[in-house]
């Protein structure tokens, strides 16, 4: 008899170890516990527990829909901020690691600027021969590449005089913030 009761208490722990129970305080301020939703908690914020009677979930009964809704939303927007502040953190510690002075900003600045001026350079100057070619050309055909590749090198090249300003703001945001984050750590 004790051996067979000792092989249903064994047999029946995974059960047991899957169960979930369900508490709440009664209006009486006394704790409710059940496997379902005890009749005492019925309107009252219940807490859903696992096997090892620690909270899983929280049930606010009394919420309506919108409430509800609402603080879905407020939920979702924490969400979002501490990603942004953990995006923003780690942007911060990417800019402390790539610059050791505020120099450093200034000469990656320039560097950059300085390949772009010289990408423009490229450009012009194949933008002068695809003139000179269209001049020369006499077939219609080779007229016609010439003005599409004319037309692409333009475009290009209003492309990269755009990223020039581009660059400034981002090495000028990136020199402000720098500075911003080298002078808090003093």
């Amino acid at each position: 008899m004790l051996r067979a009761a000792l092989v249903f208490a064994i047999a029946a722990l995974p059960l047991a170890a899957e169960a979930q129970s369900y508490r709440c305080v009664g209006k009486d301020g006394k704790k409710y516990y059940g496997q379902s939703v005890p009749p005492q908690c019925v309107g009252l914020p219940i807490e859903q527990l696992n096997a090892q009677g620690l909270v899983i979930r929280k049930i606010d009964a009394q919420a309506t829909a919108d409430e509800r809704a609402k603080k879905e939303l407020e939920e979702t927007d924490r969400k979002k901020r501490e990603t942004a502040s953990r995006e923003e953190g780690r942007r911060d510690r990417a800019l402390l690691a790539t610059y050791t002075s505020e120099n450093d900003v200034e000469a990656s600045r320039l560097r950059a600027i300085a390949t772009n001026q010289d990408a423009v350079k490229d450009i012009e100057a194949r933008i002068a021969a695809l003139r000179k070619q269209r001049a020369a050309a006499k077939a219609k055909e080779d007229i016609n590449n010439a003005e599409i590749d004319l037309k692409a090198q333009e475009s290009l090249l209003a492309t990269k005089k755009k990223e020039a300003d581009a660059i400034n703001a981002r090495y000028g945001d990136d020199k402000k913030r720098y500075v911003e984050l080298t002078r808090k750590g003093k």
